[in-house]
This record gives C-alpha cells, structure tokens and sequence, in this order.
C-alpha cells in the first residue's frame, strides 16, 4: 500500500472535518486519524462539535456531529479555521459544514444518503449538490453504504451492523488521501473488540475497502503527504482538556501527599473530569457521584476539612449553585479547587457549546466580601500544569481557587509531553503537627497569611469551624463589628499575597508599540496563530495572554502602560476588559467579543487587528 515518488505531493498543514448523524460514528472516526498523525510525529489539535440534543432526530442538522483536525509539519495551535478535505455522510452533515470547507477543498459525500428523505430531514428544498457549484469544490460522490454493504457480504452480520461500519470506509479513503498507515487503526480495533472478533474482521474489510477504492477512483489523485513535525524529544500523548484536568489534580495529590477527593454532579461538558479520576483507585483516588450540585461541593468540603486536596467540578450552571458552598470555604479558609469548564448561556444555553462567560461570576458571584484565587487554563494540554498550580494554591494559601477551562479546552486535544513527576514542584500544605504548643485556628503563620490546617482527630488540636464569622486568632464564633473588619481584611489580604507566588506577565513581541493584543484562558492558540501570522506579514503587534486572573501578576500595569491601544479579545461580551477597567482606571481597552459558541476563526481575528493598526 505504497504510493509512487511521483503521485504524492508534500503539504505544510491541512485540516479535515468528519461530518454525519451522531450514531455515524465521526468522533471515532476523527480520533483515529488524529492519533495515526500523531503516532506519525505530526503537530496537530483537534476539535470535536457535539449536537446540543442528546438523540436529535436522524438525518436533521440538528443532530449533525462533527470533528476537526488540524495536523502539520509546522506547529500547530488551533484546529484550523476552513477546512481542506470535508467528509458529509449525509445532507445535513453538508448543509451544517460547507460553510466551513475552503473554495477548491475536497467534499467527500455518502451519495448513497442523498434520498429525497434525507434531503426533506436536513431542510434542503432543493438538491444542495446542485447549489454548490463543481467548480469551487473536489465533490466526491461515494457510495459508501452500498459498498460497505457489499464488501461485509460474506460475513454472517445484521443490516444495522454492518452500516455501522460505513464511518471505517470513509477513513480508509482519507488515509490513502493523505498517505496515513491503516496499522495503528487495525491495532486498536483490535484492542477495543477483542471480545468480538467478527467486528473487528468487519472493520479491518471496511477500512481496506475505503482505501482502495480511494486509490481506483481518478478524481482523489493524486495522495498526499504531511511530514512529522520537529519537536522535542520525549514520551508523548494526544490529550484533551478534561483529562488533563484530571491528571493534573492526581499530580498535585502524589506531591502533596495527600489522597484526592472528587465531589461533583454530572454536567457537561465537564462530565469527563468525573469521569476520567473515577477510573483511578488504583491510585488512591476518591470520587462521588452527589445527587446535586450542592450535595457535590459539600463533600468536598468536607474531605478538605478532614485532610484531602478536595475537588469539584461543574459548569456555569453548576457553579451558580455552588456558589452559597463557596462562601462557606472561603470563610472557613479551607483549601477547595473548584474546576468550572465553561459553556454558552445563560440557564441551560448551548450546553455542548464553547464560551468564556462565566468569568465575572467566578470573580464576584457570591454574597458578602469574598475574595478566592481565579486561574484560566489556556490550551487542551496545559489544563494539566493549571489543574496541578490550582491545587498548589488552594493547599499552600488555604483557600479556594476556581480553575476555568471552557468546552473548546475540554474536548479538543494536541499532543502532551508526557511530565517527570519527579520534576514537578513540591506542594506544602501548612499542616498542623501533634504537640504544637498554644495552637490557634486563625493565626497568621507568616507574611501569606496563611492559617495552620488542623486535621480532625489530632490530639490537641480540637477547634470551632463553620459559616459564622470567627474571631481573628482563637476562632470563637464573633459579632464584633471590629473583628469583622479584620476578618474581612485578613482574607483579602491572603488572596492579594498570593501574586508574590505566581509569574510575571510575559510580553510576546516588542515591550512596547502602538497595539497590544490581550487575551485570557482557552483563546490562546487563535490570537498566538494570528499574531505569529501577523509578524510573517510584515505587521508589528505585541501580545500578552493572561492565565492568572485573581490576582493578576504583578507588572501587569507596567506591561499595558507602555501601549497605545489596548485590544481585549474575548468570548462573552467584554467581562475581562470591564475587569481590567476596574483595576486599571487610567488606562483605556478596546475589545472585540464573540458569543457563538465557536471559538474564534484566526480570519477574524487577523482582520480585526489589521484595522485597528490601520494597514490595507
């Protein structure tokens, strides 16, 4: 299954999106060709779209379920804006993505799909073939149920399973397109069925069939190839945001010393968090699946209260409701690391869909004066260094720190050099020894303000702990108006000192100029592809991305002062610049926000920066 020198042609990069029902089997499908390029040494990043609906009706475009990929010789930093090759099983999944497929890309369709059924299904008052033009697109008219159906003949299968295997002949088509090996895919068929091994030799027939047929036809010719990237040596693994998360928290637990504690409530897109931490008890970890939001942010603070880097994990409609919990951390000065992957909104919105929205009521959303460390994670693979510096926070400061992620972060992924535990920073949490003499729950330890953790059951070390306001030091229930203003002061005041234990804010390009471009959590890799672009043509901005939220780092005044125009990009409608209004009320920003639950397009971007700096 080799090509000829002179039938494959090389490519920098190239992005394909997988399109069909959700029972088609797209992020499978999409999945495997991502992991072939990255066992090929490719740089890549992916996006996986859900439909809202859990059981949307077949065929509507509604229900359409896709999942992009982006791979590279060059690095790669989003899943790519327009796609080169599209793959449609049905004419919803083309009427929900043509938009999306660059003029001159490649369509590969299911023609067999193209009833007047499925036409009527998806909304199509007329054949949509017919409107696209052939002379924009490669359209590839397969007809892949009818040659799965055929290659699976001999084989002693019921029709629905047998169309479950259609999705296997579209990826033997894309991997002879681009020169991918069928083996890691026959491995881990071979992995996941070994119980069934009719479905395995029925996918193998399939995927062979796909690829060949892709080699017979005239208009996919000729193939073409992708080189490895060059990046650092290492072990490594594709990884998204939500498992990331997850092992960066059981990290933090092996370097802290202490057993991990998971208390949440099911909800997407943060499900997998849950999930993916259930699955290692092998490891010391404990999780519990609580009848509610509240019930899950309880427990854990009450694991925390007993010795253990306590978890809970949520969306914005889920933080909404552990918001009365999280005052009851924060006044007991208890370390909680609350992970919230954000989704569209408000109420329930666009639940499988990416935002950035919830940022305000992570900062402010609670009753009385109630300060807590915020953190953004910034791309799929960093959830992991943000999951475990979350948790060193909360255990070292003793306090609460929210983690935001968002769904772009949770459910796309790119390739992780797997870390050296051994080479991750100590966590020391200021535990309270047996025998210390004349012990007070609330005195200060040192300039961090911290307060001794006092686990339950230590002899000697017996203290009141709850929701009324304590008094400073001994920890007596207080309604001293004086010793509110402490209290009040005192828990700011830690929160404040924890700038002294985080990075200052890296400039990217000059230190100083006429436009800087600002962004937060999971836009990273859209603003860093558009400002690399930017400086390739000619244009000069400068660009800062902010992790740490609350505090923010140090120079960050120092940084902004030194701008003429300050541009905050954003996806919610402008809660990080009103922030940095508030802290910063001699300065001036200009924003751009978008609120579709898609991520920015590097296009967009690029556009909006070139006009701000005033170039053609």
């Amino acid at each position: 299954m080799t090509e000829k020198k002179d039938t494959v042609k090389e490519l920098n990069e190239v992005v394909i999106r997988f399109s069909g029902d959700s029972g088609d089997g797209m992020q499978l499908t999409g999945t495997l060709f991502s992991d072939t390029s990255a066992l090929l040494g490719n740089d890549l990043a992916t996006f996986p779209d859900y439909p809202a609906e859990i059981r949307a009706p077949q065929g509507t475009v509604g229900g359409v379920s896709g999942f992009q990929v982006h791979f590279g010789h060059s690095p790669v930093n989003t899943p790519g804006d327009y796609a080169d090759v599209l793959v449609a099983m049905n004419p919803a999944a083309l009427k929900a993505n043509v938009k999306w497929v660059k003029r001159g890309g490649t369509i590969i369709i299911d023609i067999d799909s193209f009833t007047e059924k499925n036409l009527a299904r998806a909304g199509c008052v007329k054949d949509p073939l017919n409107q696209l033009g052939f002379r924009d697109f490669n359209i590839i008219q397969a007809p892949i149920t009818t040659l799965t159906r055929e290659a699976l003949k001999g084989l002693n299968m019921d029709t629905k399973s047998i169309l479950r295997s259609k999705n296997m002949f579209a990826l033997g088509m894309v991997y002879w397109l681009f020169h991918r090996p069928l083996e890691f895919t026959e491995k881990f068929l071979e992995n996941k069925f070994k119980k069934i091994p009719i479905v395995i030799e029925a996918n193998k027939i399939v995927l062979k069939a796909g690829y060949y047929y892709a080699e017979t036809i005239e208009a996919l010719h000729p193939s073409f190839n992708v080189a490895p990237a060059k990046i650092e040596k290492g072990f490594y693994r594709n990884i998204n945001g939500n498992t990331a998360t997850a092992w960066g928290l059981i990290a933090a637990a092996e370097k802290s010393k202490l057993p991990l504690f998971l208390g949440s409530y099911p909800i997407t897109p943060a499900s997998e968090i849950l999930q993916e931490l259930s699955k290692r008890r092998d490891l010391g970890v404990k999780t519990f699946q609580a009848e509610d939001e509240i019930a899950g942010i309880s427990t854990a603070i009450g694991a925390s209260f007993a010795g253990n880097l306590a978890v809970t994990t949520t969306s914005g409609p889920g933080l909404s409701l552990k918001t009365e919990a999280i005052g009851l951390a924060i006044i007991t000065e208890l370390p909680l690391v609350i992970v919230n992957v954000q989704r569209g909104g408000p109420s329930t919105g666009l639940p499988t869909k990416t935002e950035q929205s919830d940022l305000m009521q992570a900062l402010f959303g609670r009753h009385g004066e109630s300060p807590l460390v915020v953190l953004a994670a910034s791309t799929p693979s960093n959830c992991f260094n943000f999951a475990f510096e979350a948790a060193k926070i909360a255990l070292e400061h003793m306090l609460p720190v929210i983690l935001l992620t968002d769904g772009f972060l949770a459910n796309g992924s790119e390739p992780w050099k797997i870390p050296d535990v051994d080479k991750l920073p100590e966590i020391t949490p200021p535990i309270v020894k047996e025998g210390t003499e004349d012990f007070q729950p609330y005195r200060r330890l040192d300039k961090s303000m911290v307060r001794g953790w006092a686990i339950p059951g230590t002899k000697g070390l017996e203290h009141r702990i709850g929701g009324l306001e304590k008094m400073a030091v001994t920890g007596a229930v207080s309604y001293v108006p004086e010793n509110h203003q402490v209290m009040v002061n005192e828990r700011q005041e830690k929160v404040d000192r924890v700038v002294d234990a985080i990075p200052n804010l890296e400039v990217m390009g000059d230190e100083e100029g006429d436009l800087l471009m600002i962004g937060w959590g999971g836009t990273f890799g859209h603003l860093y592809t558009a400002y690399r672009e930017l400086k390739n043509e000619g244009y000069n901005p400068s660009f800062v991305h902010f992790n740490y939220i609350n505090p923010l780092p140090k120079n960050t005044h120092e940084i902004l002062k030194k701008f003429k125009k300050l541009l905050v990009f954003e996806l919610n409608m402008g809660q990080f610049a009103n922030y940095l209004r508030m802290k910063f009320q001699d300065l001036e920003f200009s924003q751009f926000n978008k609120v579709q639950g898609l991520p920015f397009t590097v296009v967009e971007l690029k556009e909006k920066i070139i006009s701000e700096i005033g170039g053609k």
